[in-house]
């Protein structure tokens, strides 16, 4: 309800009204001034004639004076144009005539000052030549390159001499170094054919098995089953030297005594 009261009271319900009475007045107004100039027409006329005549010269007067205003500024400024004209050649003469008096003054200071050098003893400094290079005969040059080749020769010598010397001293000391030789620890286990075997005999035998770089250890019996005992056997071999099939071949030789040979235990000393 605030809303539409709100919307009733912007908005102008009666505006024709208004305007239609604004029209009323105003030719009211129009009608009541018409009357009042056909009045003082209808006095002017009835009045002297002179009267309408001094009107129609004062009319004609202002006329003339206003076309005279509009054409006075015309003529003036027609007029001050040669001024204007004139004072800006005057000003170029002005500075032609300034620079003219500004060259001769730095012509004759240069001239002055090349006068005080002169007298100072005061030269340009002269511009360096290079020296030419003295001639070379073909015969040092000759010289020259045999000496360089020469000393190229003799480098050489002196590079393959100090190689030789430190060869010689790596051999050296690698052949007072101790060499460390590769060993092995082995266990064998020798069986013999059957319980009546002279296990005695048996290790006298594999014993006899001598060569560079096999040392035998200690050695036992081992009862297996049925009565039968097998020799267990350590011995000490260089790797490069001996080896397990070598140790095999050799021992198996003994076929009275020997059925066969096995590796029990194999370690890196």
């Amino acid at each position: 309800m605030e809303l539409a009261q709100s919307m009733m009271n912007s908005v102008w319900m009666e505006r024709s009204k208004y305007e239609e009475a604004e029209r009323v007045f105003q030719e009211h107004l129009v009608k009541s001034s018409g009357a009042q100039g056909d009045s003082v027409c209808t006095q002017q006329k009835s009045g002297e004639g002179g009267t309408v005549v001094q009107l129609i010269a004062q009319a004609r007067q202002k006329i003339q004076d206003s076309v005279n205003s509009l054409q006075a500024p015309r003529t003036s400024s027609d007029a001050s144009v040669p001024s204007v004209v004139k004072s800006l050649q005057d000003e170029n003469a002005t500075l032609k005539q300034q620079m003219a008096d500004m060259l001769a003054k730095f012509v004759a200071m240069e001239a002055r000052l090349s006068q005080v050098e002169s007298k100072c003893g005061v030269a340009a400094a002269p511009v360096p030549q290079k020296a030419a290079a003295p001639a070379v005969d073909d015969d040092e040059d000759d010289d020259d390159e045999g000496d360089l080749f020469d000393s190229d020769s003799e480098d050489d010598e002196k590079i393959a001499q100090i190689k030789a010397d430190r060869i010689a001293m790596y051999a050296t000391k690698k052949s007072k170094k101790a060499v460390l030789i590769a060993k092995s620890n082995i266990v064998l286990d020798v069986k013999p054919w059957d319980d009546e075997t002279d296990m005695a005999a048996l290790e006298k035998c594999v014993r006899t098995v001598q060569t560079d770089g096999l040392v035998w250890g200690a050695s036992k019996m081992v009862k297996i089953a049925y009565g039968i005992t097998k020799l267990q056997i350590v011995c000490v071999v260089e790797d490069d030297k001996v080896g397990t099939d070598f140790l095999e071949e050799q021992i198996t030789a003994f076929e009275e005594y020997i059925q066969s040979v096995d590796v029990a235990a194999f370690n890196k000393v």
